[in-house]
């Protein structure tokens, strides 16, 4: 196997498990946040955002970013291989639809959440808008991190 083969296994492999992350998030996380009241959701989504900062999550979410922008400039300097444009694919849905989406637009969430008081008079109002943008941005990288590891396993179907 080649520096590029391994990129592009690792790849494959790391999106589908960040995609199934963020999955869970949309589909039982949040849905159980939004039946608390605003004080009680807020609460534990500020220690969710305490708590996922650690060293499982982070290096597997930093080190598959690193590895995405390596694949796209593995595939463009092999662009002749079958399998570049699917790992090319793979490596801009995951940075941009994955980590960008995270950086812009669910980070900057949890920063505004991190502020509020969960019992205070403006919190109901940003958790419903929260709960609603942070979970619909979720949804996004859910989907760019899936289709990412979808591209990384064509690649690996099409080495050569």
């Amino acid at each position: 196997m080649t520096l590029r083969d391994l990129v592009t296994v690792f790849c494959a492999l790391s999106c589908g498990l960040l995609a199934g992350f963020f999955y869970a998030f949309s589909i039982c996380v949040m849905k159980a946040l939004g039946k608390l009241p605003a004080a009680q959701g807020i609460a534990a989504m500020q220690s969710i955002n305490v708590v996922v900062l650690n060293p499982w999550f982070l290096p597997a979410f930093l080190g598959t970013t690193v590895l995405c922008g390596l694949a796209v400039i593995l595939s463009l300097v092999s662009w002749r291989a079958p399998a570049a444009p699917w790992s090319l694919a793979g490596g801009v849905l995951y940075v941009a639809g994955t980590f960008l989406v995270t950086m812009l637009c669910n980070v900057p969430r949890n920063t505004a959440l991190a502020a509020v008081a969960p019992a205070s008079p403006e919190a109901a109002a940003l958790w419903a808008d929260y709960f609603s943008t942070w979970t619909a941005w979720n949804h996004v990288r859910t989907v760019a991190a899936l289709a990412a590891s979808a591209s990384f396993t064509m690649a690996v179907c099409l080495r050569r």
